[in-house]
């Protein structure tokens, strides 16, 4: 595993490019991670319309404040993950608010609770397309095609023992969708809400 302060050189070159003006790189960054931006933010908001306009603003926060990364705080995919994820929860805490403002339904409490669901199921989304692909396989098989870790061992042709020891970091990263800061957040941001 990589150092903390010794960031990927992907991610260095990428921030000094953005940071010196070149539209090829903003363009590079979009193609390889606009998908996951539209993905985290229509997971918390729920409209394709309103991850569109974040999935703009993200990429337009991130051309206008490319000095806003340091490549030493982590990998540029978590940064991002991080400002889209923040900038989603912001628009559903506002949209949400004037809903209630505007009908008087639900309580504030009550919107608190669907930004935090909302920001969670993102933060689980986000965990799993981060995952190294054995994981995500044997998470897929156990979830959505219902195996157990046996048949899992079978279907990806690893030993029991593997697929078991699969299974538990999987969920064991997964588990850690609930925690209060996400991950790439600024400091004190209140990552998941």
């Amino acid at each position: 595993m990589a150092k903390r302060d010794v960031p990927p050189r992907w991610d260095r070159k990428m921030q000094q490019r953005l940071a010196r003006g070149e539209a090829a790189a903003l363009g590079e960054l979009y193609d390889r991670f606009a998908s996951l931006v539209h993905g985290l933010a229509h997971r918390v908001l729920g409209d394709e319309s309103a991850a569109d306009r974040i999935t703009r603003e993200v990429f337009v926060h991130v051309w206008e404040h490319p000095d806003s990364y340091d490549p030493k705080d982590g990998p540029l995919r978590t940064w991002v993950a991080g400002l889209t994820h923040r900038l989603a929860v912001q628009r559903l805490r506002a949209t949400e608010t004037a809903a209630l403002a505007r009908d008087g339904s639900g309580t504030a409490e009550e919107l608190e609770q669907r930004v935090r669901s909302a920001a969670v199921a993102a933060r689980a989304d986000y965990i799993v397309q981060s995952m190294p692909v054995p994981l995500r396989s044997a998470l897929e098989r156990a979830y959505f095609q219902r195996r157990d870790y046996r048949q899992a061992a079978a279907d990806l042709g690893i030993t029991e023992d593997e697929a078991r020891r699969r299974l538990r970091l999987g969920l064991q990263l997964l588990s850690t969708a609930h925690d209060t800061e996400a991950p790439g957040a600024p400091p004190g941001s209140g990552g998941a809400a």
